[in-house]
């Protein structure tokens, strides 16, 4: 088999980047806006709360594993093919939650909006480096 990188590839690496960036971009917006400036009512605290468990979830856990992701998928890497993987469940999940607390809140939020068309291409994403696993698999054993 071929180890030549399928033009899917480049384009999960691709949105994988644009997603980090805009990510990181919508959070700094997101922190100054809203962090700046203290909650007092306590349902505003809890709603302040919440938006920042998903800031912190995602810095921790989607940003550095979007940024990791590109290169390891752009050298047919494990590690880029796993990193892909993970964040493509952490779109699903983190959106899923989303779109439930803002219909339930009655409007769509800023990121809701924004990252809706995430977790469409996550479904795509996964099934697609599902689909091309061995090449990633096949130079896991070799050196980097």
């Amino acid at each position: 088999m071929s180890h030549e990188r399928p033009t899917g590839i480049v384009v999960v690496a691709a949105v994988n980047a644009v997603a980090a960036a805009l990510t990181l971009a919508f959070w700094t917006l997101v922190y100054f806006r809203i962090f700046a400036a203290s909650a007092s009512v306590p349902l505003e605290r809890s709603a302040a709360a919440s938006t920042l468990g998903f800031l912190v979830g995602d810095i921790v856990w989607a940003v550095p594993l979007l940024i990791v992701s590109v290169p390891g998928l752009l050298k047919l890497r494990f590690y880029g093919w796993l990193s892909a993987q993970m964040v493509n469940v952490l779109w699903l999940y983190s959106m899923t939650a989303i779109w439930v607390r803002d219909l339930y809140g009655g409007q769509l939020s800023p990121g809701a909006i924004l990252f809706s068309v995430f977790p469409a291409f996550s479904l795509w994403a996964a099934w697609y480096l599902w689909r091309y696993r061995e090449r990633f698999w096949q130079l896991a054993g070799r050196a980097s």
